[in-house]
């Protein structure tokens, strides 16, 4: 056997997520409906898809190491340098980068009891140490994420705006009071990648001086490219410069890069998809609404759904949705876990959720009568 380190060797091989993928193959059919993983089915950019398909004729090369096509446009677009951006694989990747460089054994790292599992997967795969808070009224709670760093001595502070599960947001100015109150050596990794869902004032005005905070934003949510992997942080420059140092350099694809270009230009397309999310988050809340639950406000391209109990009555509605071919999730801890969550999809989507939800309710309530 290889020697393992001492780390590696006490893990769970464990995955912050199952596949849609996996579920299929295990189920022997597919989904009818794929309204689970939080991806855009309103898919890219017809300029995007021409931009990626013209440079599948040179995929034999390797992408820009620097990114320097990319980094310039974002930075135009934002009124920044683009020293003061970094790209990467998604957001998961960049998360993976900042805790390699910031968290190591024993470091303690604060997030919301709940939040985005990937980020919690990466600091335990460098042996930091998890505090968490409770979420306040299915929302985040900045301040409580702030006094507990401030408490715990946390190198790092996770809070997602709008947030993943729950697609609750907080105000600009809540984030940036938190912000305020951070201790001096601690970063406050603020996760926007549902930010261009979301109503004005909620992102803070973009501050790279600002030593305290990263922003991390991504073109897999409402510009439709999840499959690309493509994200990016924004920060002080010296932040920015410190990835340069641990990140994979040729870890973006030619065709990437060429499909996030395209799609940032197209200011137009991506109003037209916002739109359409926002008008399916409507039709999500309409169906449940309709079976008499509560759908939880968001500001994401997903609903989370109270299904009016606790969260082992949600998984048997979850699973009753599975039986019937629609594929959703469900946020993994208590009290958020009394919640299914769906992603914005198509009419023809919803309308095959419309006619399983009420199946699936009725069957988990006979599972509790019997």
């Amino acid at each position: 056997m290889p020697r393992f380190t001492d780390l590696v060797a006490v893990l769970s091989a464990s995955v912050p997520f199952v596949g849609p993928e996996a579920q299929e193959r295990a189920r022997k059919r597919t989904f009818k409906a794929r309204i689970g993983a939080n991806e855009s089915v309103f898919g890219p950019s017809p300029k995007a898809l021409r931009a990626m398909k013209e440079a599948t004729e040179e995929v034999w090369q390797y992408g820009d190491p620097e990114n320097h096509d990319l980094l310039r446009a974002l930075a135009s677009h934002y009124g920044i340098k683009s020293e003061n951006i970094v790209v990467g694989e998604g957001i998961d990747g960049l998360l993976g980068y900042l805790v390699r460089m910031l968290v190591k054994p024993r470091v303690s790292v604060v997030t919301s009891r709940g939040a985005y599992p990937t980020f919690s997967y990466h600091v335990a795969g460098y042996g930091g140490t998890l505090v968490t808070v409770p979420y306040t009224e299915d929302h985040e709670n900045p301040h409580a994420l702030v006094a507990m760093a401030r408490k715990v001595n946390a190198s790092l502070v996770y809070l997602a705006n709008p947030d993943n599960p729950m697609g609750t947001w907080n105000s600009f100015e809540t984030v940036a009071d938190a912000v305020r109150c951070l201790p001096h050596d601690c970063l406050l990794v603020l996760d926007e990648a549902y930010i261009d869902c979301a109503p004005p004032g909620t992102a803070m005005e973009i501050d790279v001086k600002n030593r305290s905070v990263i922003r991390m934003r991504t073109f897999s949510k409402a510009y439709g490219m999840a499959g690309a992997r493509v994200g990016y942080a924004i920060g002080h420059e010296e932040l920015m410069n410190a990835f340069n140092k641990v990140r994979n350099h040729f870890g973006m694809c030619r065709i990437s890069q060429a499909g996030a270009l395209a799609a940032l230009r197209d200011r137009e397309y991506l109003s037209e998809a916002v739109g359409k999310i926002a008008a399916a988050r409507k039709g999500i809340s309409d169906i449940a609404r309709g079976c008499g639950l509560e759908p939880v406000p968001s500001a994401a391209n997903f609903v989370a759904i109270d299904c009016g109990a606790d969260g082992a009555f949600a998984k048997r509605v979850l699973e009753g949705l599975i039986e019937r071919d629609i594929f959703v999730r469900m946020p993994f801890v208590s009290p958020q876990n009394r919640c299914i969550r769906i992603s914005a999809g198509t009419d023809a989507d919803l309308e095959l959720f419309k006619s399983a939800l009420p199946q699936a309710l009725e069957a988990a309530r006979l599972q509790v009568a019997g």
